[in-house]
C-alpha cells in the first residue's frame, strides 16, 4: 500500500511540472528562433538520409537568420505581431499587388503600395495601354514566403520576404496576338519584397515600400 501511495505522490508531483512548464502558456506568446549560439538541446535522433533537422519553432522556418534581430526588435515594440500570420498576409498582398499590376487596376495598388512604388506601377501601366498592350499572367504558385530581414527604425518597421513562385505570363498586342510568353510553360520567379507600417499608427495594413529580384 505503502508503495502505491508513494507512486501516486511521484505521478502528482510530475504533473506540477509539467503544469509549471505548459501550463502557463495563453496560446498568445511570439515564438522566436534563437540565435545559433543560443541553441542548446539534446542531439537529432539518427537519420536514414543526412537531412538537416526541422526547428523546433515554427516561426523559425519563416525566418531567415539575418532577420533574426530585427523581429525581435519589432515584437518587442509591438508584441502583438505574429510572424506566421504577417507571412500569410504577404503571401495574400504578393498575390493581389501582382494581379491588380497586370489588370491595370490602380484602386486595389492605391491601398497596397507606397507612394514612389504606386507610381513606378502607374508609369508601367501607362506604357502598355499607351502601346495597346495587355498582360494575360497568372500566379500558379508560391513554393516559399520566407522573412529575409527586418529592422525597426523611429516607429516605423520595415520586413523584407523573399518569394519563391511560379508565373506563367503572356503579353498581347492591341489585335490580341501573343507577342511574349506562354501561359502553358510557368516561370520560376524570385522576388525580394519589402514591406512597411508604422507600428503606432491607427491604420494596421502593412504597405509594399519596395520591390526588387532576388
Amino acid at each position: 500500500m505503502l508503495y502505491v501511495i508513494l507512486l501516486a505522490m511521484i505521478a502528482g508531483f510530475l504533473a506540477l511540472r509539467l503544469y509549471s512548464v505548459l501550463g502557463k502558456r495563453t496560446g498568445h506568446e511570439q515564438p522566436l528562433p534563437k540565435p545559433a549560439d543560443e541553441r542548446v538541446g539534446a542531439p537529432a535522433a539518427q537519420r536514414t538520409i543526412d537531412l538537416p533537422a526541422e526547428p523546433r519553432d515554427p516561426a523559425a522556418r519563416l525566418i531567415e537568420q539575418r532577420a533574426d534581430a530585427g523581429i525581435r526588435a519589432i515584437v518587442a515594440a509591438d508584441p502583438s505581431f505574429d510572424v506566421p500570420q504577417f507571412v500569410e498576409g504577404a503571401r495574400s498582398a504578393y498575390r493581389m499587388i501582382l494581379e491588380a499590376y497586370w489588370k491595370g487596376d490602380r484602386e486595389t495598388l492605391e491601398w497596397l503600395a507606397e507612394d514612389d512604388v504606386r507610381a513606378a506601377f502607374g508609369e508601367a501601366i501607362d506604357a502598355r495601354e499607351a502601346a495597346g498592350e495587355t498582360l494575360e499572367n497568372r500566379l500558379v504558385s508560391i513554393e516559399r514566403a520566407a522573412i529575409a530581414d527586418a529592422s525597426l527604425d523611429n516607429g516605423v518597421a520595415r520586413i523584407t520576404v523573399r518569394f519563391d513562385a511560379d508565373i506563367a505570363a503572356v503579353t498581347r498586342d492591341a489585335d490580341g496576338n501573343v507577342i511574349a510568353g506562354s501561359l502553358s510553360d510557368a516561370v520560376e520567379t524570385h522576388d525580394v519584397w519589402t514591406f512597411a507600417r508604422r507600428l503606432r499608427s491607427d491604420d494596421p495594413n502593412w504597405k509594399l515600400a519596395e520591390t526588387d529580384e532576388a
